[in-house]
């Protein structure tokens, strides 16, 4: 085709200039991937895309030992030890009864003198009122008066006697008289006996027998030698044999009672060792249990245990309020010295070995220190191995972390 030459001039450079233009634009490098493409800081560094989100917390309760800790730390399994727990049981000082007397009078009467006062000590023997008696005024008139018809009785058989051996009374009125004075004694040995059982000694029976003067007065005289502790008793009262008038004590040894939650009367047996705490002296005691009841208070669920207790110094007072520990039986039980145990948060806790260098401060439950060791009673495993030295240095690191 035949282009004017105007056109030619003018088309040239431009078409020079557009395939020059498109060369530069194949020769240029392809343009870089969107930005989300582009590695990031963390990806240089070798982790995982996301990992900041998807990889768990640390575990604040796992500690690992620092290079230069500058604390020896000792690791051993948990071991066991026969150990007995102790029964903590709320007691009291009590009388010991086998040391008690309660006396009363022996007759029917009123009381004209008083003798012995509350804190008096008392021997056996020693009198402590005086009761004026009409019936045992009466009981005297019948006892001489059997005692004069045993007399006569035994007259009239020795005169008998005679008779028969004269043959001048057959042996039918001999055997009536003897039968007579058989009947005569035992009344007089009864009326003696009815004098000896209101109180009247064999000494002061036969001197009525001798004298035959009457004395309705008889004295309360205490069985036991001891201390005064209760007078129920004022002068001129009118007494009876059923009531109590006072009670005497011996003080030298009293009892410590406390009852025992029938839960735990399993491990309570009589002979075993005890300790007794007294608050109000502020000092504990030792003894042995020398009674454990066989039955069960249905009111209070509680099995009753009694020890005996020295007390020649005076000091326990009945009523005391007292607590009793009781070593139950030994068993075998897993313990854990008393150094490794960290209170934390109010918690007793212990330091698990997890891996070398590497331990988990775990709860756990335990009982009372005793000899340097406590019984474990939840939280660990026999074949658990834990930090025995260096526990409280090895938790301030660990808080230490917590804080960074």
């Amino acid at each position: 085709m035949n282009l004017p030459s105007s056109f030619k001039t003018a088309t040239v450079p431009a078409v020079l200039l557009g395939l020059f233009l498109t060369a530069c634009q194949d020769a240029r490098p392809p343009a870089a991937p969107a930005a989300a493409a582009r590695p990031s800081p963390s990806s240089a560094l070798g982790e995982v895309p996301g990992s900041d989100t998807d990889a768990p917390p640390a575990d604040p309760l796992v500690v690992a030992v620092p290079p230069r800790f500058g604390v020896a730390l000792q690791v051993l399994p948990v071991a066991s030890a026969a150990l007995s727990d102790t029964l903590r049981v709320a007691g009291k000082v009590d009388f010991d009864e086998r040391r008690v007397s309660r006396i009363g009078a022996t007759v029917t009467g009123r009381v004209v003198e008083i003798q012995a006062h509350l804190g008096q000590t008392v021997h056996a023997g020693d009198t402590l009122a005086i009761i004026n008696s009409t019936e045992l005024g009466q009981a005297q008139i019948v006892y001489l008066k059997a005692r004069a018809q045993a007399d006569l009785q035994s007259r009239s058989v020795e005169r008998a006697r005679q008779l028969f051996a004269a043959d001048v009374i057959g042996r039918a009125e001999l055997q009536r008289r003897e039968s007579e004075l058989a009947i005569a004694t035992a009344e007089q040995r009864g009326a003696e006996d009815q004098l000896q059982v209101l109180g009247m000694s064999a000494g002061a029976i036969r001197r009525l027998g001798a004298h035959g003067a009457i004395n309705s007065v008889t004295p309360v005289v205490s069985a036991t030698a001891g201390t005064v502790v209760e007078r129920k008793v004022t002068q001129g009262q009118v007494v009876q044999p059923s009531d109590s008038l006072f009670m005497v004590a011996d003080l030298s040894q009293v009892w410590v009672t406390a009852e025992v939650p029938e839960q735990q009367a399993a491990q309570v047996k009589s002979g075993q060792s005890v300790e007794i705490e007294v608050p109000a002296l502020g000092a504990r005691l030792t003894g042995k249990l020398i009674y454990v009841a066989d039955t069960v208070n249905p009111d209070t669920r509680t099995v009753t245990v009694r020890s005996a207790v020295d007390n020649r110094a005076r000091q326990l007072k009945p009523a005391m309020l007292a607590t009793m520990l009781i070593q139950a039986a030994p068993a075998e039980r897993l313990v854990v010295p008393a150094q490794a145990v960290v209170r934390d948060a109010n918690t007793d806790n212990v330091f698990v070995e997890i891996a070398p260098q590497r331990f988990r401060l775990t709860p756990v439950r335990l009982g009372p220190e005793a000899d340097g060791r406590r019984a474990v009673l939840e939280g660990l495993k026999a074949e658990q191995r834990i930090l025995v030295a260096g526990a409280f240095h090895l938790n301030n690191e660990r808080k230490r972390k917590e804080l960074e």
